[in-house]
């Protein structure tokens, strides 16, 4: 998954921003399910938000003169968040989907990441073939994970939770065979539950990575432009080999 994510971001378009937008320093609030490392997590020594998505919005809001404030909701209500006005953006590891984009902006992607199988270390053998013959997965409702789950699985074999974690407990417990996963997750899971849990099916649908905004937003293009410049400065790639090895 790591290399894929590493070659997979090398094919998005650059571009470059000689000038970027100046946002005179307004403060952002950011939307985000805190509960996904390492895309955002709380940091439990200190409580601070932190993660790959908070250093790109901060990196990007560095080129273009604004501040972010990262604010935790869950998953479930998070674009109706966005649509009341409760957040000027989202940053949460958020595929960009048609069905997405009819209703909200993206920014360019930043990142394409494949969606993987987390499962316990005792079936490690298991393969896709498996879970179409009946194994049940689990995964985050309302997710393009359960959309794959779905598609592998049959929806009568898939069971569907409010957060990431409820899916994940699921497995642990025995109640499904198999969590389908956002693939920059893998290895924080991995770490995590290291020998109970391991990530042996990988790249199972490669998903690009946007910033979501109200449909509309003229911020759009200033963080089009922040974007580009620290994909074409290196400053994107550093925050890639910070949370993920090319191993």
């Amino acid at each position: 998954m790591k290399v894929t994510i590493l070659s997979l971001l090398a094919a998005l378009s650059l571009g470059t921003a000689l000038h970027a937008a100046d946002l005179g320093g307004v403060t952002l609030k950011v939307g985000s399910d805190t509960t996904s490392p390492p895309m955002e997590f709380i940091d439990p020594a200190t409580g601070a938000i932190i993660g790959f998505d908070v250093d790109v919005v901060n990196a990007i809001c560095e080129r273009i003169n604004c501040k972010a404030e990262f604010v935790t909701t869950g998953w479930d209500g998070i674009f109706t968040a966005l649509q009341e006005g409760q957040f000027d953006l989202v940053a949460s590891g958020v595929s960009i989907t048609e069905e997405r984009q009819a209703v909200m902006d993206f920014s360019d992607p930043y990142i394409v990441n494949g969606q993987a199988i987390l499962v316990r270390a005792a079936d490690a053998a298991l393969t896709v073939d498996d879970f179409k013959a009946g194994k049940k997965l689990s995964a985050q409702a309302n997710t393009t994970d359960a959309a794959t789950a779905e598609e592998i699985a049959g929806k009568d074999n898939v069971q569907a939770y409010d957060s990431f974690n409820g899916s994940v407990l699921a497995l642990r417990n025995g109640d499904v065979d198999g969590v389908v996963i956002n693939g920059a997750n893998a290895g924080a899971y991995e770490a995590e539950f290291a020998g109970e849990l391991v990530v042996t099916i990988r790249d199972l649908k490669a998903d690009p990575l946007g910033l979501v905004f109200q449909k509309g937003n003229d911020r759009v293009a200033a963080f089009n432009e922040g974007l580009a410049a620290i994909k074409a400065d290196g400053t994107l790639d550093k925050l890639i080999a910070k949370y993920w090895t090319t191993e």
